[in-house]
């Protein structure tokens, strides 16, 4: 079969490809994911691994602020004010800073779904770690 002969697939619109994002909450389930895996690489002490996940953070906070602009402003000062200590704090293997830093990160997150009309979704630090990784060094 010719190049000309095949059919071409049909072109997605632009309301076609917004249909195929992901939702807030898709993307939030993943942050939460990836918040609890940096909490306990941190306090495995694998400093590398726990910073991979705080990034992981950041990359799907800032995909959320192009597909919902509404918190956008809200998700660009989280990163600034809060984000980007916890990465620091990583960064010099300061486990006390980072537990405080972390704490107050997941607090602003909480304060930020009562902000946005969704005070039931209070996220905590599960007591369990995850079980899918070697979170030590």
């Amino acid at each position: 079969m010719s190049d000309e002969t095949r059919a071409k697939p049909p072109q997605l619109t632009l309301d076609q490809v917004a249909e195929l994002l992901p939702g807030t909450g898709e993307i939030m389930a993943s942050v939460g994911v990836a918040w609890w895996k940096c909490a306990y690489a941190a306090r495995g002490g694998n400093w590398d691994l726990a910073a991979y996940f705080a990034r992981r953070v950041r990359g799907l906070q800032r995909k959320l602020a192009v597909i919902r602009p509404k918190y956008a402003d809200d998700l660009v000062a989280f990163e600034t004010e809060l984000l980007a200590p916890v990465l620091l704090a990583l960064e010099r293997h300061d486990g006390p800073a980072f537990e405080r830093l972390y704490a107050k990160a997941t607090d602003r997150a909480n304060e930020l779904h009562v902000k946005w009309a969704k005070p039931y979704i209070r996220w905590v630090l599960p007591d369990e770690p995850p079980t899918d990784l070697d979170l030590g060094t």
